[in-house]
């Protein structure tokens, strides 16, 4: 115990409500680690958990836009040709993308 980096212990009740108030936090984040949580927030006062699952769509999208675009140009430069249906689910892609990241935008700017 001596070598231990935390050698001070702190102690406090909670009501059953509060109990419960903090399991349910600890889940939205994520954690088990109650000391931690704890820790976190006594010291720095809130916890941010962002959830990424917009980023991984956004980023799902590039690939497929960029796929595509990688497609056509490949099909270009083998028949000198190009469809105006591949232009415009490129430019559907573009669209989709460009709302996608404006949403994510609008979304952190407000934290």
């Amino acid at each position: 115990m001596a070598n231990r980096k935390r050698n001070v212990q702190l102690h406090f009740m909670v009501t059953e409500n509060e109990r419960g108030l903090i399991d349910e936090k600890m889940a939205q984040l994520g954690t088990k680690n109650m000391g931690a949580y704890l820790r976190k927030m006594a010291i720095d006062g809130y916890v941010i958990h962002l959830d990424l699952s917009d980023i991984r769509e956004l980023v799902t999208l590039l690939r497929r836009t960029s796929n595509s675009l990688n497609q056509l140009t490949k099909r270009v430069h083998e028949t000198g040709n190009i469809y105006g249906e591949d232009i415009e689910d490129l430019r559907e892609s573009y669209s989709k993308l460009w709302e996608t990241a404006d949403e994510i935008l609008s979304r952190l700017s407000a934290i």
